[in-house]
């Protein structure tokens, strides 16, 4: 275990890679899940007029 807390101590750019990756991938699914929203509210709108 000291070996991989080494290894981070000296190249932290990892951690800070890691924690973005995340990031975008939480924005990724949130604007998917915003879309697949989005989708029904229209659809359901266009039903109404109709």
């Amino acid at each position: 275990m000291d070996g991989l807390f080494g290894f981070l101590e000296k190249n932290s750019i990892y951690i800070v890679l890691f924690i973005v990756l995340v990031v975008w991938a939480g924005i990724f699914i949130f604007l998917l899940n915003l879309d697949k929203r989005l989708k029904q509210v229209e659809k359901n709108v266009k039903g109404e007029k109709s």
